[in-house]
């Protein structure tokens, strides 16, 4: 069974086929970075304007790629939430109108269910059940994965998401767009102990929160700024990396009390954040301590893709609904409330 993804849900288009048996036969991406840089975040309407550009043109390039045609096509996936409603827009109607010219399902697909299942594509895969830690620049969360649509999210955050605190305190350091991997590349050459910023609700059950620490940041930098209201690069490496610390450390401590509390033996981390290398060290040092095996889905699947979609479609195959294809779009779509395929 083949089954073609499309992820359209942000800033970038990704287009990917997956084939039972054989994996993902092709795949493209396209980022908007340079699209969005200059306003120093997403504008909606120049997302959604982009996808539309580039969509149709990356859906026939990975057919090609992988040398087969449309009518070889047995399924298309895309995201239909949560994400920007233009953008979701743009992905669903084009796979509803090709799965409609081509008599086959069009399968709308949760994206934090793509990102959940992205560690399914690698050689090494884990068992169900497991434990999930799914942080991006939207959202944080402990999720306890029984099968496919079978989630129970046990920690989440109360205010900004892991991926938001780490793009605010970019924006804070001066850093380009997108601030996170910029962030991150920082801390590199920067020093984590000079700097004592606080890990936020440790200990305190298993929910997060990040706005603290990021108006703990913004007061540790004021005293360092120069008259002109600039800092050292010295500094900005130390805040970088104080920061980065205090983040891997409070979703580390978060990922060891949720394994005590669930009794689980696995861990799975997605999400754009968690192809964060100081953060993948911390979560495989805690595997070894705890006797827990962590997995990643290697860097290209942590972003936003077209891979994941296609295999979140194709595990969704035996719910998809007969008869027309229709465009759903939900900005805001709760994973708990999906039910098993």
């Amino acid at each position: 069974m083949r089954v073609l993804g499309v992820e359209t849900s942000c800033d970038e288009t990704g287009v990917a086929l997956y084939e039972a048996g054989a994996g993902i036969r092709a795949e493209r991406l396209a980022s908007q970075i340079a699209i969005h840089a200059a306003y120093g975040g997403v504008v909606p309407e120049l997302a959604s304007r982009d996808h539309i550009a580039k969509l149709l043109p990356m859906v026939a390039g990975v057919l090609e790629d992988a040398g087969v045609g449309l009518r070889d096509l047995d399924a298309i996936a895309y995201t239909a939430g949560p994400g920007l409603i233009g953008a979701l827009m743009v992905g669903g109607s084009l796979a509803s109108s090709l799965a409609y010219a081509l008599k086959i399902p069009a399968i709308p697909v949760h994206h934090l269910e793509g990102h959940l299942l992205a560690c399914m594509l690698e050689e090494s895969a884990p068992e169900f059940p497991f434990l999930a830690l799914l942080v991006s620049g939207g959202h944080s969360q402990l999720i306890e994965v029984a099968g496919v649509g079978r989630y129970r999210i046990i920690g989440e955050t109360l205010d900004d998401a892991a991926g938001e605190a780490f793009d605010k305190v970019a924006r804070l350091l001066g850093l380009p767009y997108p601030g996170g991997p910029e962030l991150a590349r920082l801390a590199e050459s920067g020093n984590a102990q000079r700097f004592a910023l606080p890990r936020p609700l440790r200990n305190q059950g298993l929910d997060m929160s990040f706005s603290g620490l990021k108006t703990a940041v913004r007061l540790t930098i004021e005293p360092h700024r120069d008259a002109n209201g600039a800092l050292t690069d010295p500094v900005r490496a130390d805040v970088a990396a104080s920061f980065q610390a205090a983040v891997v450390d409070t979703l580390t401590g978060k990922c060891r009390q949720a394994l005590e509390a669930t009794g689980l033996e696995r861990l799975v981390v997605a999400g754009g954040v968690g192809a964060n290398r100081a953060l993948r060290a911390s979560l495989a040092d805690l595997g070894r301590r705890v006797g827990a095996r962590v997995y990643y889905p290697r860097p290209a699947l942590c972003t936003d893709n077209g891979a994941m979609i296609a295999y979140a479609g194709w595990c969704r195959r035996t719910g998809a609904e007969a008869g027309l294809p229709r465009i759903v779009a939900k900005p805001r779509w709760p994973l708990d409330e999906l039910t098993p395929p």
